[in-house]
């Protein structure tokens, strides 16, 4: 077993196996040393969404977070599939996080935390990342969260 996902275990989170991707989705692009992964969302183990709804609506800040969290469980269990050892992370370079926003709700930024945080937890230094976190009125399925990851690897 990896470092890395001793690491995951220590913190009580299991990767999920593989769930297909759909036609014409490429869940990872390897460009040189760079990994280019598309868009995720909060899913479950079995592939279901965790949370649906606008947050500030339907969905409150703290369950955002925890939805910006899962989705980045669902990000490293697409990194394992491509790379087959998570320990090939050298640095989570960019992260850009789509938030499904009611309107007049402002905090983007702080439902990114909860994907940087469990980076950061992991990796250390090398989690942390260049961010962009934006509003948006809807996202596929009515997930609430939805990131891409840019990701160099060893």
């Amino acid at each position: 077993m990896s470092v890395i996902e001793s690491k995951l275990a220590s913190m009580g989170i299991e990767l999920p196996g593989k769930i297909g991707p759909g036609r014409g989705l490429v869940p990872v692009v390897e460009h040189g040393d760079l990994l280019f992964v598309s868009g995720h969302g909060p899913e479950d183990n079995d592939g279901n969404l965790l949370f649906r709804g606008q947050v500030g609506e339907e969905v409150s800040l703290e369950e955002a977070v925890l939805a910006a969290r899962a989705t980045g469980v669902q990000l490293l269990r697409t990194l394992r599939e491509h790379l087959g050892d998570l320990d090939r992370i050298d640095r989570i370079v960019k992260a850009l996080g789509f938030v499904n926003s009611a309107p007049g709700f402002h905090e983007q930024p702080q439902v990114m935390h909860g994907f940087s945080d469990l980076m950061v937890e992991l990796l250390g230094a090398r989690g942390q990342h260049a961010r962009s976190a934006i509003g948006t009125s809807s996202l596929p399925f009515n997930q609430p969260v939805e990131i891409e990851l840019i990701v160099a690897v060893r």
